[in-house]
């Protein structure tokens, strides 16, 4: 959620979907919906592109990686 709220504006949602690999029409349904935050990062559009390994690549561990670490 904390990414699409950083993209504030739909232009600058839709150029980065689609450098994320989002076909252009989808990406342009996506960044101009109008729904709220929360209900868009549940889409599956964000939730396929903006997923673990994603995350994984800027070099932040999940949530559960790092309490799993923290126990052992």
């Amino acid at each position: 959620m904390c990414m699409w709220k950083d993209w504030k504006l739909p232009k600058a949602r839709k150029r980065n979907l689609v450098r994320l690999g989002v076909p252009k029409g989808k990406a342009h349904e996506w960044a101009n919906s109008r729904k709220r935050f929360w209900r868009v990062t549940k889409s599956l559009i964000l939730e396929r592109t903006l997923n673990n390994t994603f995350w994984n690549r800027l070099g932040l561990l999940s949530l559960y990686q790092r309490y799993y670490s923290i126990l052992t």
